[in-house]
């Protein structure tokens, strides 16, 4: 009999999933910002360490709140990487902004902070970090560089979740960070997502955003007498349903990530004879970084190197999947790029793969994906 096959991803209920469901059903309480929401933002503010938390229907969705809130418009310059899912780019681009994209490392996927440096105008307003599988971007230097230009900086953690940076939770640096919990992520509710706020002085206008440009939080606070519409937002509320999922996947995140730490140490092991040899290379990992096993990935030395595997590991039964392909080279961005090459986000969108990797992936079938991906590259 033939070996079942290895999907890419597989989400499953960590814990008490159907009994949240269940009372959450029960409670007659379904639409957002209920006692689910509220108790996964208090979960993911003590377990992480964020400031304030709020939760939203995507990752997409925190972004288009994080660009609302920056204040960018026309005229307004945005830098950020040019390898990265689109909803980074469309949110500021929804608000008028002008769009700067910057390359990524040689040797990772994620932002260049040198090459960020080097793009900064008089026009500049905000700095978006993607932080690549759940591994910090430099931080530090990228902090400075805001700080010197008076610089928004956010932070799209969509990967991230228990991922830290010098022992600093990400997501928790910037003046934003946006957090998801799609079912390929971590820890996941179906669609959804969060933003924490970490900069106190957009407390207030957050909360109005994500009720749709009215002050209805201050109102059932009892702090108004009636609430109106106060400023520009939109429909940023997750349903209860949702929140009582992650509440259950939130309780088992140290579990969760504690094995997909573990998978993604066993396929680095395994595959290191074969980066040794230059026929592939591997995530790297700077000091300091406390990753969370969201991604494992190989890069191969060109594009029909990649599609040949990626083809072998299909007849074998093995589900490997590419990621982004360079903004500034897309349909809709080209004409629009200023020209410059970036070189190495080109190289990891023609030769980065990842690999099978979810916390009910089985050490079996990791040793089954090492064994093809050998068998193919030697």
């Amino acid at each position: 009999m033939s070996a079942s096959p290895i999907p890419f991803n597989r989400p499953v209920p960590a814990g008490r999933e159907a009994e949240h469901l269940q009372a959450c059903l029960a409670s007659g309480r379904w639409c957002g910002d209920g006692p689910w929401t509220r108790k996964a933002q208090t979960m993911l503010e003590a377990s992480q360490g964020f400031r304030k938390a709020l939760l939203t229907p995507s990752c997409t969705a925190a972004l288009e709140m994080a660009a609302l809130l920056s204040g960018v418009g026309p005229g307004d310059e945005v830098i950020l990487p040019s390898y990265t899912f689109v909803s980074t780019a469309n949110a500021f681009a929804l608000r008028g902004a002008r769009l700067v994209f910057a390359d990524s490392l040689a040797t990772h996927p994620n932002l260049d902070a040198a090459a960020v440096e080097a793009l900064v105008t008089p026009r500049t307003r905000v700095i978006v970090a993607m932080h690549y599988g759940g591994t910090a971007c430099d931080m530090d230097a990228l902090e400075r560089l805001a700080e010197r230009h008076g610089l928004l900086l956010v932070e799209d953690a969509a990967q991230c979740i228990g991922a830290r940076h010098q022992g600093r939770p990400l997501g928790s640096i910037g003046a934003f960070g946006t957090f998801s919990f799609h079912e390929t992520k971590n820890v996941a509710c179906g669609e959804g997502g969060a933003l924490v706020v970490n900069d106190p002085r957009f407390d207030l206008k957050a909360e109005i955003v994500r009720e749709k440009g009215t002050n209805r939080a201050a109102f059932f606070r009892g702090e108004v007498d009636k609430y109106g519409w106060v400023d520009l937002g939109s429909s940023y509320l997750p349903s209860e349903f949702a929140a009582a999922v992650l509440v259950a996947q939130l309780e088992e995140l140290d579990r969760i990530n504690t094995r997909r730490i573990a998978l993604w140490e066993r396929y680095r092991e395994a595959l290191a004879p074969l980066a040794r040899a230059g026929r592939i290379a591997l995530p790297e990992l700077p000091e300091g970084h406390g990753h969370n096993g969201h991604v494992f990935y190989v890069v191969t030395p060109d594009l029909a190197t990649r599609t040949r595997l990626m083809a072998h590991l299909k007849a074998d039964g093995i589900s490997a999947v590419f990621h982004y392909q360079s903004l500034h080279k897309s349909p809709y961005f080209q004409d629009h790029h200023d020209g410059r090459p970036l070189p190495n986000s080109d190289r990891f969108s023609d030769c980065l793969l990842r690999l099978p990797l979810f916390a009910s992936l089985t050490d079996e079938e990791v040793d089954r994906v090492v064994a093809s991906v050998t068998a193919h590259l030697s």
